[in-house]
């Protein structure tokens, strides 16, 4: 009964996302209602024009190499003195030389700690910027004579050629994931750090007539979206960066991504149920995957528990959108024909 009343909730399945370009540029990107009345990078009209393969994907059975870890990573030195495990690499987004080897437009993602009483010595990003997502422990952050008091839920955005020092201030290991992304040539980076609580910010709205929407969500049936940073914020690979929240017992809406749309989901509290291409995996915390962006292959994730569950969304890269009737790229090692 379960496995029939799970296959049920995935059909019929929806159509591919429609992103809007946001507004001009402001400081937070938090503001209210910022895809309110306008469908928003985070709804979908209907479910009527997902597109499915006629044959099986012979790409499906290598959905593993999509995904990563940081406990199954070797350790190294981040910025002198932290204690960094690769989860997603550099690669290729259709054919990963190795596991977790996926990002084409993300430099990397990884999760680093900070031992206890300890600091890192002043150190700056050349070309990159990255983005800090607290996760465990306390600390501060030195950078521009400006100070940030770190502490679980709190994201920092950390531009280029900016100095700064990480201090552990508990007694506990200082813990975060760490988003990198590339700086391209005359980019201008900001000339400070931004600092969010989680906690403090915007929940995204869904458009108001949209009935798929679960109460209270920000769209995709049941995602609750806290945005952190989004382009206008200054990043410059990224177009966006959230947390994401399922309730107990709801799902997300399955979708697919075109060419040149590089999602990163990363579990961060609770165990969900990916729901990727034709299979499934449990998603632990530490966990991260991406979906072949090939407009075909489908992803969701979903909460059989009965607590809140948490990930980190980030998504990179051209945001293709096709015209109407347009034919998708075609990719190497996509399904003939994008059937």
């Amino acid at each position: 009964m379960l496995a029939a009343g799970f296959l049920a909730a995935l059909l019929p399945l929806p159509a591919l996302a429609q992103y809007a370009a946001p507004a001009a540029p402001i400081q937070t990107g938090n503001e209210p209602g910022y895809n309110q009345g306008k469908g928003g990078i985070d709804s979908y009209p209907s479910p009527g024009a997902i597109r499915y393969v006629l044959s099986r994907d012979p790409q499906d059975r290598r959905i593993d190499m999509f995904m990563g870890d940081w406990h199954e990573s070797m350790p190294r030195t981040m910025h002198g003195s932290m204690v960094a495990r690769d989860i997603l690499t550099k690669g290729e987004n259709f054919a990963p030389p190795e596991k977790g080897a996926i990002l084409q437009y993300l430099n990397f993602e990884a999760y680093a700690t900070l031992g206890p009483g300890a600091s890192t010595p002043p150190d700056h990003l050349t070309q990159q910027q990255e983005v800090y997502y607290v996760v465990g422990g306390t600390g501060t952050l030195l950078a521009g004579g400006a100070l940030a008091h770190l502490h679980k839920d709190v994201a920092v955005l950390m531009p280029a050629n900016l100095e700064f020092t990480f201090s552990n201030t508990g007694d506990d290991p200082l813990a975060m994931y760490v988003l990198n992304e590339p700086v391209p040539p005359g980019f201008k980076v900001n000339d400070k750090m931004l600092v969010i609580d989680e906690r403090q910010a915007r929940i995204r709205t869904a458009t108001p007539d949209d009935p798929y929407i679960l109460p209270g969500a920000s769209g995709h049936w049941a995602h609750v979206c806290r945005e952190l940073f989004a382009r206008r914020d200054g990043l410059a690979a990224m177009s966006s960066v959230l947390t994401v929240e399922f309730r107990p017992m709801t799902m997300g809406e399955p979708h697919s991504h075109n060419p040149g749309q590089e999602e990163i989901w990363t579990q961060l509290e609770g165990t969900s149920l990916a729901f990727e291409s034709a299979q499934l995996r449990l998603q632990k915390p530490g966990m991260a995957y991406m979906i072949r962006p090939d407009g075909t292959s489908t992803h969701s994730n979903t909460n059989v528990g009965n607590t809140t569950i948490k990930l980190l969304y980030n998504v990179e890269g051209v945001l293709y959108v096709p015209a109407a009737g347009a034919v998708l790229p075609k990719c190497k090692v996509c399904p003939a024909d994008e059937k």
